[in-house]
């Protein structure tokens, strides 16, 4: 049971780290119209996912075990919400443009966004390994297993967008490619832990995944509303922060919607 669900885990681990690795794609200093679609497609992805693989699954799991699925989604977002805002109020509040702020500290935005993936990491990782651990416990383990394995799979491919969401913002805010790179692996390091961890006390954790889940849709919106977007449509005359934002909405949700 925890080699598959280390197993699984791994997986979304690394589909996490080949998005992040788009970083590497680019090799000339990024413009600020750019910058916008990059901020523009994270805040669409993140919304995306804040509903198909959160809010939506948290509503069903509850639902399942008979709590009115409102209730978790409701309370945990809220949380997730207070959370965040608490977050930021203890982040420096820096302004970019301020030639007087050194240039390496201008991170109070990409430290949310971090920290926001990285909580919406965890509960997929928790998810990937209690299935595991459930085809561990059922009979017909093979039918179990299979459906633990597409999860993974689903999970996975859903990370590869999410990697290169984080990855290319922190590349924007003047890091580094390679550390761009390694802070995008970080915020999906956390699933072969939290995996692990959840097939070790798949039945103690089972029931509090509806709350688990809405949390991280609630601080990844917070994230989304404050900060993405507001830097992607600072150009009012063109459309393109928009059309990022509705670009990396559609194709999270198609891949959500797809492989769910």
């Amino acid at each position: 049971m925890l080699f598959w669900a280390l197993a699984g885990t791994t997986f979304t681990f690394l589909m996490t780290a080949l998005g992040a690795a788009t970083v590497f794609f680019f090799r000339r200093e990024i413009t600020p119209a750019i910058q916008r679609l990059f901020l523009g497609f994270a805040a669409g992805v993140m919304i995306a996912a804040s509903v198909w693989s959160l809010l939506i699954p948290a509503i069903e799991e509850a639902e399942e075990s008979g709590v009115p699925g409102y209730l978790p989604a409701t309370g945990g977002f809220i949380l997730g919400v207070a959370f965040l805002l608490l977050l930021d109020k203890a982040l420096p509040h820096l302004h970019h443009d301020d030639p007087r702020v050194p240039k390496a500290k201008r991170s109070k935005r990409t430290a949310l966004l971090m920290i926001a993936m990285t909580l919406h990491n965890i509960p997929e990782g928790m998810a990937v390994g209690l299935a595991f651990a459930r085809a561990a416990q059922n009979e017909g383990g093979v039918l179990w297993l299979s459906a633990a394995g597409a999860l993974a799979l689903g999970i996975g491919i859903q990370n590869f967008p999410e990697g290169a969401a984080i990855s290319l913002p922190l590349r924007q805010e003047g890091n580094s490619r390679s550390r761009a790179f390694l802070e995008g692996c970080l915020s999906g390091s956390v699933e072969p832990i939290f995996g692990v961890l959840a097939a070790i006390v798949a039945g103690s954790v089972a029931p509090l995944m509806p709350w688990f889940l809405s949390f991280a849709a609630g601080a990844m919106m917070v994230v989304v509303v404050e900060e993405l977007i507001p830097e992607a449509r600072l150009d009012q005359s063109a459309h393109a922060g928009t059309l990022s934002v509705m670009f990396g909405f559609l194709l999270m949700m198609v891949l959500d919607v797809a492989l769910g």
